[in-house]
């Protein structure tokens, strides 16, 4: 995930339409529409203004999100009818951060670079402290086998790029949403009838889609297993019951094949290391992306006379 710092970083699995998309909204959002107006910045900057921004790091962390910063001011420029923005990467998103460090470089009108201040900070800002809150679960787990996982739990209408922060935080994202995965909870258990006829009901409906099942209890674990699932979800169980279960488990692998499994509910960083122990495969948590703090991030701004 790093690359040159004079290019743009690479940004896998960040859709640049989506974020086009996402960045025109969130525009329209702050100027009330397109094109919208800055009262401030039009009655105090000269149109012909020209300087340069700096978009740097106050704080420690990952950072992640830099694509926005070219594609906000992209946009502004547009919308203002004014030159172009030329941006510098001085850091790719994954990269650890210290206070001072220049993340990007912004040259340009300077109308477009303080309309565009806000928005691109908003979406720096939130994508790395939500990858910085993720390499600390991600170092938690260094050397133990277990990976950290998100949730659905994210800001509404941003989901890919929260997802992409945990990846640039070294986390590992598991399903986008309702629709490419089947995960079987409490509630389906119960209108289903069972957890055997919850899976069965599920694979008569969608026979090639992953099935993921929670279990409570060891019983219920088991019982998913025999069902046909291959993936479950240990919910808020503790280090000792989790290893019975994980023993449980892996000792029908012979016959069942790999079970993986991913323990959820109530985890900290301080107890990871002693979940990671038990062997499962996993450790899922909502906080990163429901809970995580924004990476304090600011623009200087240097005019030219």
């Amino acid at each position: 995930m790093r690359v040159d710092a004079e290019n743009a970083p690479v940004t896998p699995g960040l859709d640049p339409v989506w974020l086009r998309d996402v960045v025109a909204r969130a525009l329209d959002e702050d100027l009330g529409g397109d094109p919208g107006r800055d009262l401030t910045s039009e009655a105090t900057v000269p149109a012909d203004a020209v300087g340069e921004a700096h978009v740097v790091a106050r704080a420690p962390g990952v950072v992640a999100g830099l694509p926005a910063v070219a594609e906000v001011l992209d946009q502004v420029a547009a919308r203002l009818g004014v030159g172009p923005v030329a941006v510098t990467h001085r850091a790719a998103d994954g990269d650890r951060v210290a206070p001072g460090d220049v993340l990007a470089v912004a040259r340009g009108p300077v109308r477009a670079l303080l309309v565009g201040e806000r928005t691109l900070l908003n979406l720096v800002s939130h994508a790395s402290g939500i990858a910085t809150h993720t390499r600390r679960w991600a170092d938690a787990l260094a050397g133990t086998g277990a990976r950290v996982l998100d949730t659905r739990k994210t800001t509404p209408g941003l989901r890919a790029l929260d997802k992409y922060a945990v990846r640039c935080g070294g986390g590992t994202n598991k399903r986008m949403g309702l629709f490419d995965v089947a995960m079987v909870k409490d509630n389906h258990v119960l209108a289903a009838g069972g957890i055997r006829e919850a899976v069965a009901a599920v694979r008569a409906a969608f026979p090639d889609v992953e099935i993921q099942v929670e279990a409570d209890t060891l019983e219920q674990a088991l019982e998913a297993v025999e069902a046909g699932a291959r993936f479950l979800l240990l919910d808020n169980m503790p280090p000792a019951v989790l290893t019975e279960v994980v023993a449980a488990v892996r000792a029908r692998e012979p016959e069942t094949g790999r079970v993986e499994l991913e323990a959820t509910g109530g985890l900290t960083l301080e107890t990871a290391a002693a979940v990671a122990a038990t062997g499962v495969d996993y450790l899922s948590v909502g906080a990163l992306t429901h809970s995580s703090p924004v990476l304090d991030v600011a623009l200087d701004l240097a005019v030219e006379h």
